[in-house]
């Protein structure tokens, strides 16, 4: 199969939800990242169900599904007025994007002690209000010993952040590169944000727009960084 980084997820499966319902979305996974782990392992992944992969070596055990982790806030009741004085050709560019395999990522999927898993807690956690950019920020965090609104989260997962021996080879696995400065010590985050002390959500036509240009910016980014590589062939799926 091969990689359209601009192929719309969502209208394979529009009313229902692509992440658990597109079979080119669950195959665009398995192939992307099923290859070499920072300590050369490949990261073998199988389809198990509709929306699943799995992977079980001397790693340990691993379910995974898919994220549509670039939120539009076009569904949030309290940004309804904010939304409607959008341009509507820019928001619906923008909210197609979204549905792009560069605004797309995977998480491990199996809940531990009942609690959510890390897609789940990255919605209901309202200063992480569904933001990939601030979810990388506790992950860089994280492999740091540093708290942030979803440590505890990510700590039930640690096996899982094991596998990529560090931050910058959780970035290069999955192809984040464009969040981060240089020397990967400083993520690239939207405005408003305060250092998770308020609700990170734009209030304002001017806050979203900047927003979404910034987040646009990332995902073009990211879709050119994924060809690039699946060109070069870097990919065992």
């Amino acid at each position: 199969m091969q990689i359209d980084t601009t192929y719309n997820f969502q209208k394979d499966t529009q009313p229902l939800d692509a992440d658990r319902y597109s079979p080119i979305l669950q195959e665009y996974h398995r192939i992307l990242w099923n290859k070499p782990l920072p300590n050369g392992e490949i990261f073998t992944l199988t389809k198990i169900s509709r929306n699943r992969l799995y992977h079980k070596s001397y790693l340990g055990e691993f379910y995974l599904s898919s994220d549509r982790a670039i939120t539009t806030y076009v569904k949030y009741q309290n940004t309804k007025n904010v939304i409607s004085q959008l341009p509507n050709d820019k928001l619906k560019d923008f909210i197609n994007l979204t549905e792009t395999i560069g605004a797309i990522t995977i998480w491990p999927s199996n809940k531990v002690d009942r609690k959510p898993t890390i897609n789940g807690a990255k919605g209901f956690e309202k200063k992480i209000s569904d933001r990939l950019d601030l979810t990388i920020e506790c992950i860089r965090r994280y492999y740091l010993g540093e708290d942030s609104p979803l440590f505890d989260t990510l700590k039930k997962y640690d096996n899982f952040f094991k596998l990529f021996n560090n931050f910058q080879g959780y970035i290069d696995f999955f192809l984040f590169n464009n969040y981060l400065n240089a020397d990967y010590s400083v993520v690239k985050i939207a405005p408003p944000f305060d250092n998770f002390n308020s609700i990170p959500i734009p209030t304002t036509p001017e806050e979203y727009l900047s927003y979404m240009e910034h987040a646009t910016n990332l995902v073009v980014a990211r879709n050119q960084l994924i060809a690039k590589r699946v060109k070069q062939g870097m990919y065992y799926g």
